[in-house]
């Protein structure tokens, strides 16, 4: 039986010095490096660092955080290709798109925490129910300011092209009257 008095206590990799550490990460990263030399390496600069013997990694521990950190490798790659995904979608298109998508997405996330709060059968903490309307509240702003936004961008993009069709149309011998109608239309007032 695990002895629970060890949970939560930092793994020998964690507690590491950083230039070690950093070398390990380095040589998780590289594939042409087996997991045993990766052992052998790193517990050879924890000997010259003169590191007592119990520091030294196991090769289960090893393992262990290897898998861990091909885990939030993965994740992280996942993470961008969906977000170069959303880019090459959204690239060319207006802000406010992107701002509803990644509303969106904060809002599914919130809704999945409460689903996984409520299947859990674990009290949900009132703190945060109210964390959780406080966010869904700035959602909402952010989504009406972004759509508020939007419209003033649109109109005043109306605006500008009919000041241009109406000088065209004067320039090109149309009367006054028959231009402020192109202008009319093009804002949609007619």
């Amino acid at each position: 039986m695990t002895d629970k008095r060890t949970r939560g206590k930092p793994s020998k990799i964690d507690q590491l010095p950083e230039s070690i550490k950093a070398v390990l990460i380095e040589l998780l990263r590289d594939k042409s490096v087996t997991q045993t030399e990766v052992l052998e390496k790193v517990n050879g600069l924890i000997q010259d660092a003169g590191l007592p013997d119990d520091e030294q990694l196991s090769r289960s521990g090893l393992n262990r955080y290897a898998t861990r950190m091909a885990t939030v490798g993965s994740r992280i790659q996942e993470a961008r290709e969906v977000s170069k995904q959303w880019v090459d979608q959204l690239g060319g298109k207006p802000t406010g798109e992107v701002s509803k998508v990644l509303i969106e997405m904060v809002r599914t996330l919130a809704f999945d925490q409460v689903l996984k709060l409520s299947e859990s059968g674990e009290t949900v903490p009132p703190k945060f129910i109210k964390e959780l309307a406080v966010g869904v509240e700035k959602l909402e702003k952010a989504a009406s300011e972004s759509t508020k936004r939007e419209r003033e961008i649109r109109k005043a993009m109306a605006e500008e092209a009919a000041e241009r069709a109406e000088s065209a149309a004067k320039a090109a011998g149309l009367t006054s009257e028959g231009a402020a109608l192109i202008r009319k239309e093009i804002l949609g007032i007619a």
